[in-house]
């Protein structure tokens, strides 16, 4: 099981919205965008279970939020 934290980054005008996904020492493991996330979260190793968990998180998460995750 892994402790992680996600935050979701609120884009303006032409930038697009983010996620942050940081380790349990709060290390950055992945930013990408919340519109195209599949490709950078199969990188941090994450199984199907995990990743499916992981895009519904995301889809509720409102923007500003720190959420700890034990995926």
């Amino acid at each position: 099981m892994k402790i992680m934290y996600i935050l979701k980054i609120k884009g303006k005008a032409k930038i697009p919205a983010y996620i942050q996904l940081r380790d349990e020492n709060f290390t950055l493991k992945a930013y990408f965008r919340v519109d195209r996330p599949e490709k950078s979260i199969a990188k941090i190793g994450l199984d199907e279970n995990q990743l499916e968990k992981l895009l519904n998180i995301i889809k509720d998460l409102p923007f500003g939020k720190v959420l700890k995750l034990d995926l």
